[in-house]
């Protein structure tokens, strides 16, 4: 089986700061995420060994290790796009005007957005759910709680602790709120244009 790999930043570490200094991005992309990867790679080592072994006692552990890893790498590698060094403002086009219709405004959308984050203990995402065509703010805990079966990512902040903690500490609001400041919306917008294509 391949051995995956942690993807590069698009940006410098210290890119976007002030909203994430450049030590909590080196510590979260090089360990956090990293960390992600190599219990990915790991839990599917285990998981052929089983096949080729036929010992299957330990699969539920190794299928919740995969299903933890495969997920924050996932998450992780949206969160990186979604923001930039020359990020910030609203989003544009169809985006906004599908935000406007589902939530009833921009405004609307943020607060519940940011609502969702401050109770998640994991991510806040703002996903499109192909089942009903819908867009859909989700609170997530840890990398897999609460998501939705089907649904396309196309916004996602990391609010465990080791996101904001040290440059913001117990204020994770004033964290999100500096993360709204970095958001490249253009890469939004690219990801809700590129799944609404494939289903509408």
């Amino acid at each position: 089986m391949a051995e995956h790999g942690l993807i590069e930043l698009p940006y410098d570490y210290d890119a976007l700061e002030p909203a994430i200094s450049e030590k909590v991005m080196e510590w979260h992309h090089d360990v956090h995420h990293q960390g992600y990867v190599n219990g990915w790679n790991s839990a599917e080592e285990g998981l052929e060994e089983q096949r080729e072994s036929g010992d299957f006692s330990d699969t539920g552990s190794l299928l919740n290790s995969f299903t933890h890893n495969f997920c924050g790498n996932i998450l992780h590698e949206i969160f990186w796009k979604n923001m930039s060094p020359n990020g910030g403002g609203k989003p544009e086009g169809e985006l906004l005007e599908r935000i406007e219709e589902e939530f009833g405004s921009y405004g609307n959308w943020k607060q519940e957005f940011v609502a969702a984050a401050k109770s998640a203990s994991g991510w806040a995402l703002l996903v499109y759910v192909p089942y009903s065509n819908e867009l859909h703010n989700v609170a997530v805990d840890k990398h897999d709680d609460g998501a939705v079966w089907g649904a396309h990512p196309v916004l996602a902040v990391d609010v465990w602790e080791h996101s904001y903690y040290h440059d913001y500490g117990p204020e994770r609001g004033d964290f999100i709120n500096s993360f709204f400041d970095v958001v490249d919306w253009n890469d939004v917008e690219d990801r809700y244009e590129s799944i609404v294509q494939k289903f509408e």
